[in-house]
C-alpha cells in the first residue's frame, strides 16, 4: 500500500477503486488561454466537466486521472473545483507536453533544472497551490524524440527516481518510439513497473506490443472511441492480449477531453462521434464481456493495475 496526491490530498492506493487512468477534464492551448481569455466560457467549461464527472461516477468510476500537463492548459485550481463539486477522487499530473521543441527557458537549462520543476509539483504544489501532482507525463509522436524531448523524458526519469511517483507517456507506435522512452528510462535506472507507455493500444502489431510488454512496463489501450486505429482492429487486438494472458499489464481508457479548443466544438463532435466519457464503461467492456472476458479480468484491469502502477509492482 502507499499514499497518492490527489488534487483534494492524500488517499492510499487501496482507496482507488475503479479508475479511468487517462481522461482530460480541461484541455486547451496556453498560450491563447494567457493572451485571449475573452475566448473561453469559464462556466460553461467547469459545467461541461462536472457533467461528465457526475456521469462516470454513476458508472462506478471512484478516480480519474488527469494527465494534462504544461504544455496542455493545465488548471489545478479547475481540477479541484470539479472535484469539490463531484466528490470524485482527482489525480493531477506534471511534466511537460510537446511534439518537437519545449520553451527556450528550458532549452538554456540543464535537465536536474527542468526535474526539480517537476519534483516541486509533487512534493510542494502545482501552480503556488499546496495541490500536489500524483503522477508523471511525457510526450513523443511521429516526429520522433528530439534533443528537446530527450531533454523532458531524462527530466521526468530523474523526477520518478526521486518521489516515487509513475510515469505515463504518450508514444506512437506506428514509429516504434514507445522503445526509445522505455530505452530512455532504462538508462536512468526507472523501474519499469512505473512505467506505462500510453496509447500502445493504437496498434495491432503483437510483436511491437509484446516488446513494450517485455520490458516490464505496462501499456495503455487508452483511447477508445478516438484514434488513429480503426475499431475492430482495436478491439480484435484487445481480446488477443487478454487471451494471452495480459490482463495485469493493460489499461483501459479513452483520452476523452470534456472541452478541447484544439478545433470548434462542432468539428470534434463531426470527427469522433463515439468518443464520450461514457464509451468505454457503456460499450466497450459489456462488449468485451460477451467476448468471454471475465469479471476478474475487468476487475484486474480497472482496479488492480492502476494500484500496482503507482505502488511499482
Amino acid at each position: 500500500m502507499g499514499l497518492i496526491n490527489t488534487v483534494s490530498g492524500k488517499i492510499d492506493t487501496k482507496d482507488l477503486g475503479c479508475t479511468l487512468v487517462h481522461e482530460h477534464l480541461l484541455l486547451r492551448s496556453e498560450i491563447v488561454t494567457f493572451q485571449f481569455p475573452h475566448l473561453y466560457d469559464e462556466e460553461k467549461l467547469y459545467h461541461k466537466a462536472v457533467e461528465a464527472v457526475m456521469a462516470v461516477k454513476a458508472q462506478g468510476v471512484k478516480t480519474i486521472c488527469d494527465p494534462t500537463v504544461a504544455g496542455m492548459g493545465r488548471d489545478v485550481r479547475f481540477l479541484d473545483k470539479v472535484a469539490s463539486e463531484t466528490d470524485m477522487q482527482i489525480v493531477t499530473a506534471t511534466g511537460y507536453y510537446s511534439f518537437t521543441e519545449i520553451p527556450t527557458h528550458f532549452q538554456n537549462r540543464d535537465i536536474d533544472y527542468m526535474a526539480e520543476a517537476f519534483i516541486r509539483d509533487i512534493e510542494v504544489g502545482v501552480q503556488n497551490t499546496n495541490i500536489k501532482a500524483g503522477f508523471l507525463k511525457c510526450s513523443a509522436d511521429a516526429q520522433g524524440i528530439s534533443p528537446d524531448l530527450e531533454k523532458v523524458f531524462r527530466a521526468v526519469a530523474r523526477a520518478q527516481k526521486r518521489t516515487g511517483v509513475p510515469i505515463m507517456t504518450h508514444s506512437h507506435p506506428a514509429s516504434g518510439n514507445g522503445l526509445k522512452q522505455l530505452e530512455i528510462f532504462q538508462e536512468e535506472g526507472v523501474n519499469p513497473k512505473s512505467i506505462m507507455i500510453g496509447h500502445t493500444g493504437d496498434s495491432d502489431n503483437l510483436d511491437y506490443i509484446h516488446q513494450v510488454l517485455d520490458s516490464g512496463a505496462y501499456i495503455g489501450a487508452d483511447r477508445f472511441g478516438q484514434g488513429p486505429l480503426e475499431w475492430a482492429k482495436r478491439y480484435s487486438t484487445l481480446l488477443e492480449l487478454l487471451k494471452q494472458g495480459y490482463a495485469n499489464r493493460i489499461f483501459l481508457s479513452q483520452d476523452y477531453c470534456c472541452s478541447i479548443d484544439w478545433y470548434p466544438e462542432e468539428a470534434v463532435a463531426e470527427m469522433l462521434p463515439d468518443w464520450s466519457i461514457t464509451f468505454l464503461l457503456g460499450e466497450v467492456i459489456p462488449q468485451l464481456q460477451k467476448e468471454g472476458v471475465t469479471e476478474e479480468q475487468i476487475h484486474t484491469i480497472m482496479y488492480e493495475n492502476v494500484r500496482h502502477w503507482f505502488e511499482g509492482k
